[in-house]
C-alpha cells in the first residue's frame, strides 16, 4: 500500500456529530440516522421514473419483483460502503487513491465525475420537467433556475450537516406523502400488487419485459451513492476502539436498511401507479413523465393526482442534487487531494450538466428529455462497475478491514451481486446502443 497522507474524508463536517457512549438502542440509533437517507434519494430520482412509469404502464405490477431484487442488492452494497468507512476510516475514493496506482486512481476519477455530471443532468432535466408542468415555466428557462439550487446547498453546509439531513429527509417525506394520497385514489388491486412481488418467468421470456427490469436494475445503484455514504458515514463520533466500530457498522446499516425501504416503497409506488392509472384503463404506451402528468388527473377522475406528481418530481430532483454536490466534494478530494470551494465545485459540476440539457432544448427540442434521461442512465450503467468492483475487492481484503473482512458468506454474495450488475448492465448498453445504431 501507498503512504497516502491521511486527510479525513469531508473534513468540515468529520466526526462533528456526537455519538452516546451510553443509552439506549434509540437514542444511538437516533444519533447515527441521517447518512441512509442522503443516500436513499439516489434511489428514487428522476432518472428512474422512467422506467418506473413504462414498466407498470406495459405489464401491470408484473415488475414489482425487479424493484424488490434490485433494492436488496443496494441494500448489500451500501452495507459495504459502512463497512468500509467505519474500519478503514477511508472512503472509497480515498482506498482507491491508497491502492491503486496514480494512473488508475485518475482514471476512475475521470469515470466519477462524468457519471456524478451526468445524474446532475437527469436530476436537472427532472426538476425542468416539474417546473413545466407545475408552473408553464419553458424547460430551457427552468433549467437555468435549478442551477440556483446551489445557493441553498452552500446555505446548509454553512449551518452544519445535521441540517442537510434534516431536510433530504423531509424532502423524503414530501414524496412518499404525495405518493400515499395518488395510492389511496388510484385503488390498486392488492391481492395483485403482492403477487407482483413473487418473481414470473414471464420476465425472462418477454423481451421487452426483459429491457424495462434491466433498464430497473441497471440504473438503481448510483456509482457516486458508494463514494458518498463510505465518506459521509464518517460525520459520527464513535470512539476509536473495535466495540464502538461494530457498534457503528450496526447502526449505520440500520439506518440504511431503512431508508432503502423507503426508496422501495417510492419506487413501488411509482409503478403501481402507474399499472393501477394506466396499464388497466387502456394506456399502456405511456412512457414519458409529462404523458403521465397529462392523464392522471382525468383516468382518475381525481383532480389533484396531476398536481401532486409533479411536486413529487420536483422534490426528488431537488433532494438528489444535494447529495451530487456532496459526492462531487468527496471524489475530487478523495481521488486527487484537491478542495475547492463548495460554490465553484458545484457550479462547476452544473455547467457540465446544463450545457448538454440546453443544447439538446433547444436543437431538437423539448421532446427530446426523454432521451437525454436514459442517456444519462447509459453513461451511470458505465461508470457503475467501476465503483463497485473496488468496493467488493476492498471490504473483503483482510488486509485493509482487519476484523472487519467480509466473512465467506458475505464475499460470495458480494461478488455474486457484482457479477450480476456488471453483466445486466453491459447487457443493457449494448441493447441500448444497437438501438442507436
Amino acid at each position: 500500500m501507498k503512504k497516502t497522507e491521511r486527510i479525513p474524508s469531508l473534513p468540515e463536517v468529520h466526526r462533528t456529530i456526537k455519538v452516546p457512549v451510553g443509552g439506549g438502542f434509540w437514542r444511538k440509533m437516533l444519533a447515527y440516522t441521517g447518512p441512509g437517507y442522503l443516500v436513499s434519494v439516489g434511489y428514487m430520482d428522476p432518472g428512474n421514473w422512467a422506467t418506473d412509469l413504462a414498466g407498470g404502464a406495459q405489464f401491470g405490477y408484473m415488475l414489482l419483483s425487479v424493484i424488490l431484487f434490485s433494492n436488496l442488492m443496494a441494500i448489500l452494497l451500501q452495507a459495504l460502503c459502512v463497512k468500509l468507512g467505519v474500519a478503514t476510516g477511508r472512503d472509497l475514493a480515498q482506498a482507491c487513491r491508497d491502492n491503486y496506482s496514480p494512473r488508475v486512481s485518475f482514471f476512475l476519477w475521470i469515470l466519477c465525475e462524468i457519471a456524478i455530471a451526468a445524474c446532475d443532468l437527469a436530476e436537472l432535466v427532472g426538476s425542468a420537467i416539474a417546473l413545466q408542468l407545475l408552473f408553464g415555466i419553458p424547460l430551457a428557462v427552468g433549467v437555468c433556475i435549478t442551477a440556483l439550487d446551489v445557493l441553498m446547498v452552500l446555505f446548509l453546509q454553512s449551518k452544519g450537516f445535521r441540517y442537510v439531513e434534516a431536510l433530504v429527509i423531509t424532502i423524503i417525506a414530501v414524496i412518499g406523502g404525495c405518493f400515499i394520497v395518488e395510492l389511496i385514489a388510484a385503488r390498486p388491486d392488492l391481492a395483485g400488487v403482492l403477487q407482483g412481488f413473487i418473481p414470473q418467468s414471464e420476465v425472462v421470456r418477454n423481451p421487452t419485459a426483459l429491457y424495462i427490469s434491466i433498464g430497473i436494475l441497471g440504473a438503481t445503484v448510483m456509482p457516486h451513492n458508494l463514494y458518498l455514504h463510505s465518506s459521509i458515514v464518517q460525520t459520527r463520533d464513535w470512539q476509536e476502539i473495535p466495540e464502538k466500530k461494530r457498534e457503528a457498522i450496526k447502526f449505520g446499516m440500520i439506518d440504511s436498511s431503512v431508508a432503502l425501504s423507503i426508496a422501495l416503497f417510492i419506487n413501488a409506488a411509482i409503478l403501481i401507479l402507474s399499472a393501477a392509472t394506466f396499464h388497466f384503463s387502456g394506456h399502456q404506451d405511456v412512457a414519458e413523465i409529462q404523458d403521465a402528468y397529462k392523464l392522471l388527473s382525468p383516468v382518475l377522475g381525481f383532480a389533484p393526482a396531476s398536481i401532486l406528481f409533479a411536486i413529487a418530481l420536483l422534490a426528488s430532483g431537488q433532494n438528489s442534487t444535494l447529495t451530487g454536490t456532496l459526492a462531487g466534494q468527496i471524489v475530487m478530494e478523495g481521488f486527487l487531494q484537491i478542495r475547492l470551494k463548495p460554490w465553484l465545485r458545484r457550479l462547476l459540476t452544473r455547467l457540465v450538466a446544463i450545457v448538454p440539457a440546453l443544447l439538446t432544448i433547444v436543437f431538437l427540442g423539448e421532446g427530446s428529455t426523454t432521451n437525454l434521461l436514459i442517456m444519462s442512465q447509459v453513461i451511470l450503467s458505465l461508470q457503475l462497475s467501476f465503483a463497485v468492483i473496488p468496493l467488493v475487492m476492498f471490504t473483503s481484503d483482510r488486509r485493509l478491514m482487519g476484523e472487519f473482512v467480509n466473512p465467506r458468506w458475505l464475499k460470495v454474495l458480494a461478488y455474486a451481486v457484482a457479477t450480476v450488475i456488471v453483466g445486466l448492465n453491459a447487457w443493457l448498453l449494448w441493447e441500448t446502443f444497437l438501438g442507436w445504431l
